[in-house]
């Protein structure tokens, strides 16, 4: 079905509060306590907001980015964006570098969550009008994208999130019309 959201977190507080958020976007919303049987529904969705942490006092963010990785290999169109509370810039970076549409903090603003997720449904639409998964260069243009916007356009800082010297991001971003 056309417009299915689903959230997946294992504090059902967070899970009514995001759907609560996302009601007005007026897609279908369903929400999961963890990510286990998530992979085999991948294609029944069209965006997932996924928490990074599933475990009390689990901070690393492990079990999100291994969801990550398993629901890119089973639908390589999906946008995935990844929320949690303890995240900070690296763990953005690395979900981001690791092909997140998009990162959330918790608390977030709903009608901000409500664009982001509009947004991330957007882009798995013109992912699978395209019948194909993202080019290696259009991961690349993407990830810079979000590391300018991450650093609020600090092209040393994207640089330094994204392994980069400062004269390879800009010879880059000049490649991608940046």
């Amino acid at each position: 079905m056309p417009g299915a959201l689903i959230i997946v977190d294992d504090d059902p507080d967070v899970l009514k509060a995001a759907a609560a958020a996302l009601a007005r976007t007026g897609q279908r919303i369903e929400t999961a306590a963890g990510p286990e049987g998530l992979v085999e529904r991948a294609g029944d969705y069209d965006a997932v907001l996924l928490d990074m942490n599933f475990a009390i006092g689990q901070r690393d963010g492990a079990v999100g980015l291994d969801a990550l990785d398993r629901l890119q290999a089973a639908d390589p169109a999906l946008a995935v964006v990844l929320m949690t509370t303890f995240g900070g810039v690296s763990l953005a970076v690395q979900a981001l570098k690791r092909g997140a549409a998009d990162f959330v903090l918790k608390p977030w603003r709903n009608e901000a969550l409500a664009e982001t997720m509009r947004a991330a449904m957007a882009l798995t639409a013109e992912r699978r009008a395209s019948g194909r998964a993202l080019n290696l260069d259009e991961m690349e243009k993407r990830a810079i994208e979000r590391a300018l916007k991450l650093y609020e356009g600090n092209v040393s800082h994207a640089a330094a999130a994204l392994g980069l010297t400062r004269p390879a991001l800009y010879r880059r971003m000049e490649r991608h019309g940046l």
